[in-house]
């Protein structure tokens, strides 16, 4: 119990002694490399998680191209009991190597908590209270925002494979080289998911004092169209859905975050005075002004007088021959 204690003791005063700038760069760069050493600890063990879980990804990945295959041919008659999704591997070793990338992404995903953890008891002392707050409000947010936007990537995916594949003749046979295709599903939705965490940009910056709710509102006709130009560029596919669904989710996230602004703002005027609706030439009411009392003076000691300087003595006269330096 008592080696407990002493360690959160430890824990805390090392905490309050990075805060404070007591710490040296010496002890900055061991506490570096050992918060450093338990992510990638994490990651490891995440990542042997993710090879078992990387097969069961790998089918959900395939699942919307093989739903439209397995539909398309029941379309011409019964599917055989032994047909396959029509994938190809062009490489010996592509499908390996693919299932370690998946492995890797999906332990990560898996022990986010501790690597950013890690990150965060790193970066954190160098931060206020206020900060921290607001620190703790945006990773809460961050989250579920890059997962909304994963998932929409994903359904635009099974809708966009539909209106791109149909255009396919009955003398065209589609077979997608796995690779190409797992780094399509899973780009697109990493660009959906980094997409969404634009809304926490407009919130710092409205929490930072550079933009107010009222000019973000007028700025709404120029954001909308920026969307849906940022959508037709970097969405991957050449089909409307892709680059509407993006674009139409930016801006319901824009208007959020324009009402969080206007709600700070709100926030802000009833802590802060405000003179807003004083003219120019107007004087500002005094009637809210409580002047505070003053206290009586305190009495003087009585002066004494200084003593007269002394005669200052006159210099002696140099040699004719040496003076101080020669």
């Amino acid at each position: 119990m008592g080696s407990v204690l002493s360690r959160r003791k430890g824990e805390a005063s090392k905490f309050e002694r990075a805060a404070d700038g007591s710490m040296t760069l010496m002890e900055h760069l061991r506490e570096l490399r050992s918060r450093l050493l338990k992510a990638c600890l994490g990651i490891l063990v995440g990542f042997c998680i993710g090879w078992l879980l990387s097969r069961s990804v790998l089918h959900i990945i395939q699942s919307p191209y093989c739903d439209l295959m397995r539909d398309q041919v029941a379309a011409k008659g019964p599917v055989p009991p032994t047909w396959t999704c029509p994938f190809v591997q062009l490489g010996v070793t592509d499908v390996f190597v693919l299932k370690m990338k998946l492995a890797l992404w999906i332990g990560m995903i898996l022990t986010a908590p501790i690597w950013l953890y890690q990150l965060w008891a790193f970066v954190a002392p160098g931060l206020h209270r206020h900060e921290r707050r607001w620190a703790y409000l945006f990773a809460g947010i961050a989250g579920p925002l890059f997962g909304l936007g994963g998932v929409l990537a994903y359904f635009v995916v099974s809708k966009g494979l539909s209106f791109l594949l149909q255009f396919n003749g009955p003398d065209i046979t589609t077979q997608l080289e796995i690779t190409k295709y797992v780094s399509f599903v899973t780009g697109l939705m990493l660009l959906f998911g980094v997409a969404f965490e634009f809304p926490l940009g407009i919130m710092l910056a409205n929490i930072a004092g550079v933009v107010t709710g009222r000019r973000l509102l007028g700025w709404w006709r120029i954001a909308v169209f920026l969307f849906f130009v940022f959508a037709a560029v970097a969405t991957p596919t050449a089909d409307p859905f892709g680059m509407s669904f993006l674009a139409l989710a930016l801006t319901v996230l824009y208007f959020g975050a324009v009402g969080f602004a206007f709600f700070n703002d709100r926030r802000r005027r009833r802590r802060s005075v405000s003179y807003d609706s004083l003219d120019d030439d107007e004087v500002s009411s005094l009637d809210d002004y409580a002047p505070e009392p003053v206290a009586a003076a305190t009495s003087i000691e009585s002066w004494s007088a200084i003593d007269a300087p002394e005669p200052v003595a006159k210099p002696r006269p140099l040699d004719s021959s040496y003076d101080d330096i020669t």
